[in-house]
């Protein structure tokens, strides 16, 4: 187990970090442990000034210092993620609440799609591949839909920026994401929490676990979250009068077996049900020739034909076995998978047709109503490790790890204007297979110089068809298409480490990683299937850490240059409707990034987060197809008609700036505190395609949130207010881009009361 990371604070305050464990149920926070409950008051404790405590990590499989890991990793004080997941929203409240990170989804709840320093993938097909990898108690969620799993009762998140191709694996181009639950132990503890807002928004968690005997020990948490349809319908005979409602649960039981110091398992079972609406697409809300919201919008109505709804089911279960054998520990990791999932969609966001009036929101010039779903799907992962226990100047570790994935995907097309009855249909099967051997090793020249570096590889085989058995545009039936693409690489890093004292680190890193090959085979609207090749990227950053002022404040900064050989891009939509893998000759990165926790006053904590990330395509022969909805084109043109330059585009959905920041304030009382916590973040505007146009480059948007409470009874009880988006600002945060002017919006304002306690 790793030890508890919360923050020393001064007595005055401390029964704030029970108060803070009341969120058990909550993610406990970036990289920090669950708190454990809080000591009797030493009254020495008084004299003493705040502190931050030391924040423990598994950024390379092993528990270490932040500070004195070779890697960009961000940490984040755990009450943030309280505040930030308030309103029940999913895991794209993440979003620029760490530096460069952006999340975004065209379809709402599910499949988020993740970026790290400019570095993520576009493509909105269920068989999509992203460079962002994430991790859930150390088995890989390969596929976009797993990726949306709730946020709930975890001991620590962390988030590791730049290629991690030694530990991780192959699509670790850009960065890893790494979930760990809170794991089960022989102290009972317990909470419950719960709130109530605005919209009927209802989100509620809980946890009990503890031991059983004296070898076993349990824990199992739940969460339920829920919004009412907020969103009418002003369709005329819309088949479905409001929408943006879901109801979602999801659960997970964990059972850890210790019978001695030398050997435990721990074994989890994890499942998740959500019912509620698709991404809702608003037809003809962007001004034409800006990227400003149409005169007069109101995000409490739409007027769509179609229907928009996604239902999903989707569990797991993996087992976590360690031996210590004396001088080497052994560690077997096996995660099994599956899902059911099915999302339709009101793709053109209106209602009616040019040629079939009344049509609208303005101009509608032809009706686009799909559906996409996973019929069958499972992941199979299995990883044997080994590691050494403290041999003295050299330690390693090494492992084996295999991959199997198996995957059905539905694509079906409605004509609208027939009463939503079916006019598409086309299948698609993939079996992805990966196997890898990695090794990873450092050496202690002296106490202050420390040598890094591993190698990995892997081995990538797909073997994809697809089929279409009714096509919406006239087309015939076609297929089998095939494609059997596979790559072989070698990645690793090397990294040196120098400790000017005990409060100060410098790191160098040099890391290259690689991503497998990835195919795109909507052939609804098409006749063709393409196949991306393997990218590689290589990434020099350099950075320092430091404890300042005594402990009261950290301090981690690193800059970075990275390049991206053969970048797996996807040409998203245009005047076809049609997906399009395409390959970058290069792509070229840099920036830098910033993370700062500091206790100004005693009662006063502010963390600051900060990242400039400048992207560009290189490559003067790459074009692609633009929007077929009259957009405002800013590329010049190809070499034949319809195509644009993407050559010195900057990368989509890459914010060049992210800034967040929060600041608690406490007023101590005699049996607890009153407290104020606010947290804001900022990203720069954003192209949400390949080219760039006026329409469909994002706005910049800046959140904020706000939270008042009171705790008493040392913590054990607290009950406050909260508001989300503060400001209400509402931004196009993504488009569809092949009929009219349409897009997607952010989540509106929230608040509510929240009530918690902590047995």
């Amino acid at each position: 187990m790793a030890p508890s990371n919360s923050r020393n604070v001064p007595a005055g305050i401390a029964r704030n970090r029970l108060a803070l464990a009341v969120a058990l149920a909550l993610p406990m926070g970036f990289a920090v442990a669950a708190p454990d409950p809080a000591p009797e008051p030493d009254p020495q404790e008084g004299a003493k000034s705040a502190q931050l405590e030391a924040v423990t990590v598994t950024a390379q499989r092993r528990e270490e210092d932040v500070q004195k890991v070779p890697i960009a990793v961000t940490t984040v004080e755990p009450e943030k993620l309280l505040n930030i997941g308030a309103a029940g929203d999913d895991i794209r409240f993440l979003s620029a609440r760490l530096p460069s990170l952006q999340i975004e989804s065209s379809f709402g709840r599910t499949f988020p799609r993740f970026y790290i320093r400019g570095l993520g993938n576009a493509d909105f097909d269920l068989n999509a591949s992203q460079p962002v990898s994430l991790v859930y108690d150390e088995v890989v969620q390969e596929n976009p839909i797993l990726k949306g799993f709730p946020v709930f009762d975890l001991d620590r998140i962390e988030m590791l920026r730049g290629p991690q191709g030694t530990l991780f694996g192959r699509n670790t181009p850009a960065g890893v994401i790494k979930f760990e639950s809170r794991k089960p132990s022989q102290e009972f503890d317990a909470y419950i929490r719960g709130n109530y807002g605005r919209f009927g928004t209802f989100n509620t968690e809980a946890a009990a676990g503890g031991g059983v005997s004296d070898t076993v020990s349990v824990r199992a948490a739940m969460v339920y979250q829920r919004r009412d349809d907020w969103v009418d319908n002003v369709a005329p005979n819309a088949k479905v009068d409001e929408l943006e409602g879901y109801r979602e649960f999801a659960m997970r039981l964990q059972a850890l077996y210790a019978p001695s110091e030398d050997f435990d398992a721990l074994f989890n079972w994890h499942a998740r049900s959500l019912d509620g609406t698709s991404r809702l697409f608003r037809a003809n809300i962007i001004q034409r020739g800006s990227n400003s919201l149409v005169s007069g919008f109101n995000e409490d109505e739409i007027a769509i034909d179609g229907n928009n709804g996604q239902e999903l089911d989707a569990w797991g279960a993996s087992a976590r076995l360690r031996w210590d054998l004396g001088s080497v520990s052994a560690y077997s990791i096996t995660g099994y998978e599956t899902l059911d999932f099915l999302g339709r969609g009101d793709i053109d966001g209106g209602f009616g047709a040019s040629f079939a009036p009344p049509f609208g929101p303005g101009f509608i010039p032809f009706p686009a109503e799909s559906a996409d779903g996973l019929s069958d799907h499972s992941q199979l992962t299995q990883e044997v490790r080994f590691e050494s226990n403290e041999w003295g100047a050299f330690d390693w570790q090494a492992g084996v790890f295999y991959f199997h994935e198996d995957i059905t995907i539905d694509s079906f097309s409605f004509d609208t204007l027939a009463g939503g009855r079916q006019n598409g249909f086309a299948q698609q099967d993939q079996q992805n297979k990966a196997w890898a051997v990695y090794g990873s090793g450092e050496y202690d020249f002296s106490e202050a110089l420390t040598l890094r570096g591993g190698l990995r590889y892997t081995r990538d085989e797909k073997d994809f068809s697809a089929r279409r058995f009714q096509s919406p545009i006239g087309g015939r039936p076609i297929g089998p298409l095939e494609a059997n693409p596979s790559a072989s690489d070698v990645s690793g890093d090397v990294s040196l480490v120098y400790a000017f004292n005990d409060d100060v680190n410098v790191f160098g890193r040099i890391a290259r990683g690689f991503r497998a090959p990835s195919i795109q085979g909507r052939i609804l609207f098409g006749d063709s299937i393409s196949v991306a090749d393997e990218e590689t990227i290589t990434s020099i950053e350099a950075g320092v850490k430091a404890d300042l002022w005594d402990r009261r404040a950290r301090l981690g900064f690193t800059v970075f240059d990275y390049r991206v050989d053969d970048q797996q891009l996807t040409a998203v939509g245009g005047a076809a409707n049609f997906n399009t893998l395409v390959n970058a000759e290069r792509t070229n990165g840099q920036g830098f990034e910033l993370d700062f926790d500091a206790y100004l006053t005693d009662n006063l904590l502010v963390t600051v987060g900060a990242s400039y990330n400048d992207t560009e395509i290189d490559d003067p022969n790459l074009f692609v197809q633009p929007c077929g909805s009259g957009c405002t084109v800013q590329d010049p043109r190809g070499p034949s008609a319809g195509l644009v330059s993407i050559d010195g585009n900057p990368l989509p959905q890459a914010p060049k700036w992210i800034g967040n920041i929060t600041a608690r304030y406490s007023i101590p009382v005699e049996d607890g505190e009153w407290y104020v916590f606010t947290d804001w973040a900022h990203r720069s505007e954003v192209n949400f395609f390949l080219y760039e146009s006026a329409e469909y480059t994002g706005k910049s948007l800046t959140e904020g949130g706000l939270r008042i409470g009171r705790n008493w009874n040392g913590g054990q009880y607290d009950a406050s207010v909260f508001a989300r988006n503060i400001t209400n600002q509402i931004r196009v945060v993504g488009g569809i881009d092949f009929n009219n002017l349409t897009g997607f919006i952010n989540e509106p304002r929230v608040w509510g009361v929240e009530f918690s306690a902590r047995f």
